[in-house]
C-alpha cells in the first residue's frame, strides 16, 4: 500500500533546526554571506533553541537494551582514537534533539498570541513520559551523505492492535529525512512523502531508520529512505522523499 504525504511549506522540516539548521548554508554560488543569510543568522542567535535546554537524544532509563547497543555503535564512531593518544572527529556526528524550536521569551515578540507560541511543543518531543512515544537518536554521515535513526516505538504509537502507527512511522521518516535534507542542503521543507508500507512495526521494538541522497537540483534535494529492523533483515517501508530548500527568515518573519 502506497500513500502520498503532500506536507508543503511547513515546520515539519524543521524538527532539529536548534542543532541543524545555525551550520547550514544556503545553496549560493558565491561564499560571500548575503544580507539575507545575516538576517538570518542574527534570528538564529535569538530563536534558536538554546543549548542549555536538555538534549532528549540523550541515553535514558526507558531505552532497550538494544536500542542502547545500537547507540554506542554510532556514538563510538563520532571520535576516533589516534596512535599517539587524544581523538579525532570520526564519520558520524550525534544530532542533538530538543524539545522546541522558539524560545519562550520569543513567543512576544513573533506573535500577538503569546499564549501559543509560549506553550508551543515540536511534535515529535511534546510527550514528556520516558518511552511512552518516540525515543530516537539521529547520526549523520556527511562524507558518505547519508543519516541513521535508532527509533524505539513506545505504546503510546498504538494503530493497529500492537502494532506502530502508520502516521507515527511517516512522523520519524520526515523527522530524519528533515534532519538528513537541512545538513545537505540548507533550511528545507518537505514537498513530499511517498511511502510504501510492506510490514507492520510491533510496538516496542527497535528500529533503524536510513536516509540516502538520491541527487540534488537547484533548490530540490531527492532522498530515499527504509525502515528496518536492527540487523537489516527486514524491510518495514521504503520512502521516496523530496525537499526544498527555502529562506527560512522570511517563514519566521511572518509569524
Amino acid at each position: 500500500m502506497q500513500t502520498m504525504t503532500r506536507l508543503g511549506p511547513t515546520l515539519k522540516g524543521f524538527h532539529h533546526f536548534g542543532s541543524v539548521l545555525p551550520k547550514a548554508t544556503p545553496l549560493r554560488s558565491t561564499s560571500e554571506p548575503t544580507s539575507s543569510t545575516l538576517v538570518w543568522t542574527r534570528r538564529v542567535q535569538t530563536t534558536s533553541c538554546s543549548f542549555k535546554l536538555k538534549d532528549l537524544s540523550l541515553p535514558n532509563s526507558s531505552w532497550s537494551s538494544e536500542m542502547m547497543r545500537l547507540y554506542e555503535h554510532y556514538n563510538n564512531q563520532c571520535k576516533v582514537e589516534l596512535e599517539g593518544g587524544g581523538k579525532r572527529e570520526g564519520p558520524w556526528k550525534r544530532m542533538p534533539s530538543y524539545d522546541r524550536f522558539f524560545k519562550k521569551e520569543d513567543s512576544g515578540r513573533l506573535s500577538s498570541d503569546k499564549t501559543i507560541l509560549s506553550k508551543a511543543r515540536l511534535f515529535i518531543r511534546s510527550i514528556r513520559e520516558l518511552g511512552a512515544a518516540f525515543e530516537f537518536v539521529i547520526f549523520n554521515n556527511s562524507k558518505e551523505q547519508k543519516c541513521v535513526g535508532i527509533f524505539q516505538c513506545g505504546p503510546l504509537l498504538e494503530g493497529p492492535p500492537g502494532h506502530v502507527h502508520g502516521g507515527a512511522i511517516a512522523t520519524m521518516i520526515d523527522t530524519l529525512a528533515g534532519v538528513h535534507a537541512n545538513q545537505l542542503s540548507g533550511s528545507s521543507v518537505t514537498v513530499y512523502l511517498n511511502i510504501t508500507y510492506h510490514s507492520p512495526i510491533p510496538l516496542g521494538s527497535t528500529v533503524l531508520i536510513e536516509s540516502s541522497l538520491d541527487k540534488k537540483e537547484g533548490r530540490k534535494t531527492f532522498l530515499s529512505c527504509k525502515v528496518t529492523n536492527t540487523d537489516g533483515s527486514k524491510v518495514y517501508t521504503e520512502t521516496a522523499a523530496l525537499f526544498l530548500f527555502i529562506e527560512i527568515h522570511n517563514l519566521i518573519q511572518e509569524l
